[in-house]
């Protein structure tokens, strides 16, 4: 009884490594503009009022039947509140859904970290479009760098 739960409801199995699906550098220019500036390999986020920083967008990633993690390092500097990753991805027919990073958000003033958030796509369920965002709730300084998509398969 114990495996039925656990194959019903737990997290699906990994069948592969990931591979990385795009790989954004500071030359890459993000989609928002407004108080970002390219800096420290990456990007500096320069927050006065709280947002949403659209970052990239994937058009077609061809990804289904996996995990997709979004991934990037992040620092910050007198963040009051603080911020967070956001992924959303458009399912064609059936809409746009959404992963954040709310429960490891960074906050303050912090050193270089890792941080990822993942979505599960199903068997059928192909995005059309991918958005990578930061999330800010307050104001104050943050860098990322490193930023990445990566998928890793699932069994069926």
């Amino acid at each position: 009884m114990l495996n039925w739960l656990k194959a019903r409801f737990g997290s699906p199995t990994p069948s592969g490594p990931p591979e990385t699906v795009r790989r954004f550098s500071a030359s890459d220019s993000p989609l928002s503009r407004a108080g970002i500036t390219a800096g420290q390999d990456g990007w500096l986020i320069e927050a006065k009022t709280p947002q949403t920083v659209h970052l990239f967008e994937l058009r077609n990633p061809q990804v289904e039947q996996c995990v997709v993690a979004y991934r990037a390092k992040m620092k910050s500097e007198a963040l009051s509140g603080h911020a967070f990753l956001e992924m959303w991805c458009r399912l064609p027919g059936r809409g746009e859904f959404f992963s954040k990073g709310v429960n490891r958000p960074v906050k303050g003033t912090t050193d270089w970290a890792s941080y990822e958030i993942p979505f599960y796509l199903k068997k059928g369920q192909r995005p059309d479009l991918i958005t990578l965002n930061l999330v800010v709730e307050g104001t104050g300084k943050i860098w990322l760098k490193d930023i990445e998509v990566q998928k890793t398969p699932l069994s069926s």
